[in-house]
């Protein structure tokens, strides 16, 4: 792959990840703080929406140009993604221990902004580079596909 062509999938893989990340942090704030659901269950549950969309996104417009693998790629990005959701829960919990999750930290423009979600964040950016190598290597470089 031409360096262009390696940055310009990387851009779209941030962008694509920001994009799910809202939509994540979005469902983890309405799960947790509109219907009182625990966090380290809605975590989960928020996690798996933003991963139908990442799926989406990142067959169409992310890893562009590969045919598609049928059942292999998709069974090796449900895996990886499980991982993913693994290593986000086991960091919300971790985060949760070392840093608590009820205290407000900053109110911007009215919103209060909970450690909890702070937490996300930092649970969100080390699973990013994860889901990138991981998903990089199902969707470009064949992972699960038959030899």
């Amino acid at each position: 792959m031409k360096k262009n062509a390696r940055w310009i999938e990387m851009l779209r893989f941030v962008i694509t990840g920001g994009v799910c990340f809202l939509v994540e942090f979005i469902a983890l704030v309405l799960l947790r703080d509109k219907a009182g659901i625990d966090t380290l269950i809605a975590t989960p549950i928020a996690f798996l929406i933003s991963v139908v969309l990442n799926y989406l996104l990142c067959i169409k417009w992310v890893f562009t140009g590969d045919k598609d693998e049928g059942n292999a790629a998709k069974i090796g990005f449900l895996v990886t993604s499980v991982m993913g959701l693994f290593l986000n829960e086991g960091l919300m919990y971790l985060f949760r221990v070392l840093f608590g999750e009820d205290q407000t930290v900053l109110t911007v423009l009215g919103f209060a902004v909970s450690m909890y979600m702070v937490n996300k964040a930092l649970a969100t950016l080390i699973v990013m580079v994860w889901n990138y190598l991981t998903k990089r290597a199902v969707l470009k470089n064949g992972w699960f596909r038959k030899k």
